[in-house]
């Protein structure tokens, strides 16, 4: 038996996939993979096969074969293993029936790292399960909205396990849970809108709910039955085993609520866990393994749903405020003043987000629409946003928590986004969100303390009358959503484009600027070019020193580093210098044979980076018309970071097309490697700017910004997609001569 404290301070930590025993309603038997011994087995075989479970161990599994039979006469367990093995999957083959002592029973195989787990369960379903399943998928996806998508489900798995009480339970952003779906019994006190902490359901429960996507408690106060084995300190991982009993305080925790039998069904929406069907009995249930099976099937089509209605109210909310993005562009195309275009007219900056009000401050002016805080407290507000902020975009739903003077008008501002317009000139809009006072409902405090019981594991006292206890959240707002955040960069750029576009100071000072950075392009380029020499020199006379046997170990160690440190300015220095021969040099133009051009470059890319892992995929790739040599730099950029970028992925994939549009040939790069944060989307093609989440791969931050400068002495264009660790597609954008 594995022992292992356990208590609500480290129950994070037990170790629940070894727990040594499983549920008596079925027993276990695991085979040694290399021999076909048994290795393991349930105590209470003995009560199914009248058979001592310590005389089998160390066995042939053949012992096995006479206790039962199978529907194949010649057919036994051992051919069942070796049909899997060449399959590769027990998904066609479990359940197999088979008979034992003229009883019906379901065999489960599935792996348990050097064994093979053999369950044997009692057959018991008496219905056609299948057409069950089919009206049932039939009437939940009746739901247009998540809401009734969700009470649809509930209602249709009661209807199939016949349990009396159905909870579909949502996982929130910090792991506690909430009751978003219910059908129960009409004598039943409701569930429905109650929360749970997260210590109800810990971490390593809820990955365990991610492998085995339905899970059986037939009744919480039978006794489980141990495991035996004649293997010391090894217990047998019970991941996959449906029979895994189950954790005593969890136990505990039901038997609080004064429930006899549990079922869950797990609900996965984008690779993880979105939350649970959770079913309760007040007495004892055995689900048979083909419902069970059934269930899961009803599970998996409801997280399928969940997605795609999901999708579908979040892209309604991303085609509003698209639309509403494409207006503002069309009054700041209109009309001759920026404020007005975005403040004079129905359809106007407020409706870029969900805010109640919004705040416009440009050239020194102060514009507001909505509900808002007094002139004074925004000015203030944005002059701490200035001072304290270096991003582009800025958001939270607790602004008095981190601002203490937003206090004051928290029922109108609990909330904030702010996009920076000007750094330099402090020019902003702040979207506003009011106070959202609420009152959650929790099923116990989730804070009271826990006390030992006599046997000295902690009884779950806090959770023993499961009382509501009802906690008021104030001082925040609604929160933002990724579409809103999404929204205002869109508008933030479609904003600045046109300032650039229509301020005759910003056009004289790029002139300026321009002759600046030529001079600078000179500049770098000679300075850079001078100093290769005496680093040179002092990369061989540190080689040469290196040589000398009269060194000690620390006086080469020292050499060392100056050699490395010399290896990453040299590097810099060849870096800064191909920055400078794009601005200095003269367009080529040719026309480019891509498809030769980027064989070359990624037997070059793969070759250095060693990216034997990495999947590529080529698509259609036209020729272009420009100077080959810079448009070569261009790829080995941004193929180089794609494959640096995606390196810590278990499956890089990186994929180089094209298409046409509108005159242009448009090639992207797509990887799915670490992404980059939005809060540094404006910073991307900014020389020597690297994120915080790649200051450990190697990089000098110019790559992009030569990317940049080649695009456009093609006079084309170059953008980005991304997401935080999910990837990045680099577009480039070449005239279709």
């Amino acid at each position: 038996m594995n022992k292992f404290s356990v208590d609500l301070t480290n129950c994070d930590k037990e170790p629940i996939h070894i727990p040594g025993k499983i549920q008596s309603h079925g027993f276990l038997i695991a085979v040694d993979i290399s021999t076909y011994n048994i290795s393991y087995i349930s105590e209470n075989a003995l009560h199914f096969l009248n058979f001592s479970s310590k005389d089998l161990l160390d066995k042939p599994l053949a012992v096995v074969n006479n206790l039962i039979k199978t529907q194949a006469v010649e057919f036994d367990i051992e051919d069942l293993l070796k049909l899997g093995i060449i399959r590769r999957s027990f998904d066609a083959i479990s359940p197999y029936p088979i008979e034992i002592n003229e009883r019906p029973f379901y065999l489960i195989i599935s792996r348990s790292q050097n064994e093979w787990l053999l369950e044997f369960e009692p057959v018991t379903l008496q219905y056609d399960i299948q057409s069950s399943i089919g009206r049932s998928a039939s009437a939940m996806l009746q739901g247009r909205t998540v809401a009734t998508l969700l009470k649809g489900a509930a209602a249709e798995v009661k209807k199939l396990i016949n349990y009396d009480r159905i909870m579909i339970y949502k996982f929130l952003d910090d792991g506690h849970g909430e009751v978003v779906a219910e059908e129960k019994e009409a004598d039943l006190e409701p569930f429905f809108g109650l929360h749970y902490p997260a210590s109800d359901i810990p971490k390593q429960a809820r990955e365990l709910y991610k492998l085995n996507l339905n899970r059986l408690i037939a009744d919480v106060n039978t006794e489980d039955s141990p495991i035996i084995t004649f293997k010391e300190n090894q217990p047998l991982d019970l991941t996959n085993a449906g029979l895994r009993a189950v954790s005593p305080i969890h136990i505990q925790y039901l038997k609080n609520m004064g429930v006899h039998s549990s079922f869950s069904i797990s609900l996965i929406s984008r690779g993880e866990l979105w939350g649970l069907i959770a079913c309760h009995n007040y007495s004892p249930k055995f689900i048979d393994y083909k419902a069970r099976e059934g269930s899961k099937l009803i599970g998996q089509i409801l997280s399928s749903a969940l997605e795609y209605r999901q999708n579908e109210e979040d892209s309604e909310i991303v085609k509003q405020f698209k639309d509403t993005a494409g207006i503002l562009a069309e009054h700041l195309s209109r009309d001759k003043y920026l404020v007005d275009a975005l403040t004079g007219h129905k359809k106007n900056i407020l409706d870029v987000t969900k805010a109640t009000g919004v705040a416009l401050i440009f050239e020194n002016e102060l514009h507001t629409i909505g509900s808002v805080p007094s002139n004074d407290e925004i000015n203030a507000l944005a002059e701490w946003l200035g001072s304290s902020n270096d991003e582009s975009v800025y958001y939270t739903h607790r602004l008095s928590e981190i601002f203490h003077p937003a206090k004051k008008y928290k029922d109108i501002a609990s909330g904030i986004l702010s996009c920076s317009l000007s750094k330099e000139l402090n020019e902003m809009i702040i979207w506003f969100k009011p106070e959202q006072i609420s009152t959650v409902k929790w099923a116990g405090n989730p804070d009271k303390p826990v006390t030992p019981s006599e046997n000295g594991l902690l009884s779950l006292s806090p959770r023993k009358s499961f009382e509501i206890w009802s906690q008021v959240v104030s001082n925040t707002s609604e929160k933002w959503l990724p579409e809103e955040i999404t929204s205002v960069l869109r508008i933030r750029e479609i904003i600045i484009t046109d300032v650039n576009k229509k301020a005759n100071e910003i056009r004289l000072l790029n002139e300026k600027l321009q002759a600046a950075y030529e001079e600078l392009d000179t500049f770098s380029y000679t300075i850079s070019h001078d100093l290769r020499t005496p680093l040179t020199s002092i990369k061989t006379y540190a080689e040469l020193m290196l040589k000398n046997k009269s060194i000690d170990e620390h006086g080469k160690k020292m050499l060392g580093r100056i050699l490395t440190g010399a290896d990453k300015m040299n590097f810099l220095i060849k870096e800064i210098l191909n920055l400078a021969r794009v601005g200095r040099s003269e367009i080529n133009l040719e026309t480019v044979d891509m498809q030769s051009l980027l064989k070359e470059i990624i037997a070059e890319v793969w070759t250095a980076y060693k990216a034997d892992k990495v999947e590529l995929v080529l698509g259609r790739l036209p020729d272009l018309k420009g100077d080959k040599t810079l448009i070569g730099q261009v790829f080995t950029n941004l193929l180089t970071n794609s494959v640096k970028y995606s390196s810590m992925v278990d499956k890089p994939k990186i994929e180089v097309s094209a298409y046409i549009d509108a005159g242009e040939i448009i090639y992207y790069v797509k990887d799915n490697g670490i992404g980059i944060d939005n809060r540094y989307y404006d910073r991307v093609f900014e020389l020597f700017k690297r994120m915080d989440n790649v200051k450990d791969i190697d990089g000098t931050g110019v790559g992009l910004a030569i990317v940049k400068r080649v695009v456009e002495k093609h006079h084309g264009r170059v953008w980005f997609e991304s997401k935080l660790n999910a990837g990045s597609t680099f577009y480039l954008a070449f005239k279709n001569k």
